[in-house]
């Protein structure tokens, strides 16, 4: 099949690795070079370094909305992408919303690929989601893309467990690669004529936005699945943090603590200290050890590291209590 490929970050990488083995991609559309970096110096996207290295046609619009941006330039590629003829579009994490005039353009329409079981999870952070809510699987959809965001007829679907001690770079990788398998099934289906186009139940949808640095700070008050949960969503952006003493100590590790019934010390407040391991925080309903931290401008440590150069004391209180 003739493709249009769309993406941008590292999660479509494999998805086009897999079609570029399998089928004629005629071009590649991502998101244009931003300064990124303590030099600020333009960078290009993961998916425009694979498609330059494989001698495929890159382009890189601000937008396909005339509306957004009444441009020759933007009429020019929308042409463009027409006069390409391609079977289908592939979608994956691209970063611009298509205008119906665009998604209207190959003969088998466009598909996503998108990393949650749809309905749940429709938006921008479906694996974060999964892991800040506790849940033990998710998975990818493929689907057909209309005007909505993730609204689309479902083609097909594949669950992937989540471990129980997961955090999301490695949910990231595997789910991208599941994605990839799953393209190149599913497009099987969808040139064979034996696709189905199940609608989605918009009932039993949810949506989830893009993350905000702020969503990484812990509420002490919580219970400890839910701090335990947050710390594993948000590894490595925005990160789980904390304040103590005015400072902001980003927390990469913690487990459970066995609860004592007798403490009556409020959430946040620094129970024990072990220079072996790290430090125990009481939770909303029990206690936590806390065992790999990052000071402002410092690395990852270990806590039992961290200790040697920071006053932490028993009766200390993290976060802001109200």
């Amino acid at each position: 099949m003739k493709i249009v490929f769309m993406g941008t970050p590292d999660f479509a990488v494999p998805s086009l690795k897999q079609l570029l083995a399998h089928h004629d991609v005629v071009a590649v559309c991502t998101q244009p070079d931003r300064p990124a970096g303590r030099g600020n110096k333009l960078q290009i996207s993961p998916v425009k370094a694979l498609a330059l290295s494989a001698g495929v046609e890159v382009l890189q619009p601000e937008t396909l909305s005339i509306k957004k941006a009444p441009s020759t330039d933007v009429k020019e590629i929308r042409n463009y992408l027409v006069k390409l003829d391609a079977d289908i579009f592939v979608v994956v994490a691209y970063g611009l919303m298509l205008p119906k005039a665009v998604l209207d353009m190959p003969r088998l329409g466009c598909v996503n690929i998108h990393a949650s079981l749809l309905p749940k999870y429709r938006g921008a952070s479906p694996i974060h989601s999964a892991i800040k809510n506790g849940d033990t699987t998710t998975g990818i959809t493929i689907m057909h893309m209309d005007i909505g965001m993730d609204t689309g007829d479902i083609v097909l679907q594949r669950e992937l467990a989540i471990g129980p001690k997961e955090h999301t770079p490695s949910l990231h990788d595997r789910m991208a690669d599941l994605g990839g398998e799953c393209i190149i099934e599913a497009l099987a289906l969808i040139e064979a004529g034996k696709a189905t186009r199940t609608p989605q139940d918009d009932a039993a949808s949810s949506h989830v936005p893009m993350i905000r640095k702020t969503d990484g700070l812990i509420d002490w008050k919580w219970p400890t699945e839910r701090i335990v949960n947050l710390m594993r969503a948000f590894d490595p952006w925005p990160g789980a943090y904390t304040l103590y003493n005015g400072e902001i100590i980003k927390i990469w590790d913690m487990d459970c603590a066995e609860s004592m019934d007798s403490i009556v010390s409020p959430p946040g407040t620094i129970l024990s200290v072990d220079s072996s391991k790290g430090f125990v925080v009481r939770t909303g309903d029990g206690m936590v050890w806390i065992l790999e931290v990052q000071a402002p401008g410092g690395k990852r440590m270990a806590a039992k590291d961290y200790l040697r150069g920071h006053d932490i004391r028993v009766g200390g209180v993290l976060g802001n209590l109200k």
